[in-house]
């Protein structure tokens, strides 16, 4: 696996820029939000378009944000049984799903919406909508969003393998939520802490100066 941890490497650097930077578009989205409201309260005009380039930028956020939450191991879970396994049949679990479940399903959606894009941009297809925008950017946002996603699991795959080789630290450690909700009372605990001490210094140099 060592020959492959630097591919690895420089997906998930690829992903995680994306997946900050898409972050940007749900701002733009409040914001278009926001204008057609007031254009269409102030001036009773409105358009299509406006809510389309709305879902066009929700779908990029999501679509594109995908592989950098499967890289931060944020996708979503069930951990009644995975909770409770050790670590290393925690990793079997985790490379038997990318492997014959994920991988297998987001290949055959990359491979479907390539030519299903191109068909959309060679024939100029627009929105059925009155004043609606044009439809390939839309399904190219949901390719790349998948591709990038085959890219992800194939580093996932090749880091989990090597975790479980002993060759790279594990890069996402599980935590339970019993775990987690402990780190977040302890965390709590001590800004409350910190913030009393602050306050007793406070007093205490207030009496000093009287």
């Amino acid at each position: 696996m060592q020959p492959l941890l630097p591919l690895a490497r420089l997906i998930d650097r690829i992903n995680e820029a994306i997946g900050k930077s898409v972050i940007w578009l749900i701002l733009l989205a409040v914001l278009v939000s926001a204008t057609n409201a007031i254009v269409r309260k102030v001036f009773n005009m409105s358009s299509n378009s406006w809510l389309e380039l709305q879902w066009y930028l929700f779908g990029a956020a999501f679509m594109l944000a995908s592989a950098y939450t499967l890289k931060q191991n944020e996708h979503i879970r069930i951990d009644i049984f995975y909770g409770t396994r050790t670590r290393m049949t925690q990793h079997w679990i985790d490379l038997f799903g990318h492997v014959f479940f994920t991988l297998p399903f987001v290949l055959l959606m990359a491979w479907m919406l390539v030519p299903y894009t191109w068909a959309a941009y060679s024939i100029g297809q627009i929105s059925t909508n009155s004043g609606g925008l044009i439809i390939w950017p839309a399904r190219a946002i949901l390719a790349a969003g998948f591709i990038l996603l085959v890219c992800q699991i194939l580093s996932e795959i090749i880091k989990k393998i090597a975790v479980m080789r002993g060759e790279m630290d594990d890069p996402t450690p599980f935590i339970s939520a019993h775990e987690a909700a402990e780190l977040e009372g302890a965390a709590l605990a001590a800004e409350v802490a910190r913030l009393a001490a602050e306050e007793k210094e406070r007093v205490a140099k207030g009496g000093v100066r009287k």
